[in-house]
């Protein structure tokens, strides 16, 4: 039987949020992304329990609820919501600058 972690290491921690990062940033949400984080930021403890409890069995169907639970301890310490927002800030400056110098190129 699987045992759930109760914490997660900060390497891990850190590769899971640059992962997340990189997908909302490849799919162009960073706005409603970064939107939805900081609403949810005063309450990251509550959802991250709530989202262990619940998501994880249902998406367990699916996917590793190895992964899935390792998200939800993630949010629980909202310095990592920060982390993932200064994350997504800096990776879609990039993406930006070259989309900008892609175009530039076209020109």
């Amino acid at each position: 039987m699987y045992r759930y972690a109760t914490e997660l290491a900060p390497e891990r921690a850190e590769y899971l949020i640059g992962k997340l990062a990189q997908w909302i940033v490849s799919h162009r949400l960073e706005t409603p992304a970064i939107m939805l984080l900081e609403a949810i930021k005063p309450l990251s403890f509550i959802g991250s329990q709530m989202w262990l409890m619940y998501g994880v069995p249902m998406l367990g169907i699916v996917v590793d609820e190895h992964q899935t639970s390792e998200y939800g301890l993630l949010f629980e310490d909202r310095e990592n919501l920060e982390s993932l927002i200064r994350k997504i800030e800096i990776l879609a400056r990039e993406a930006d600058k070259k989309r900008k110098e892609t175009e530039e190129k076209k020109k």
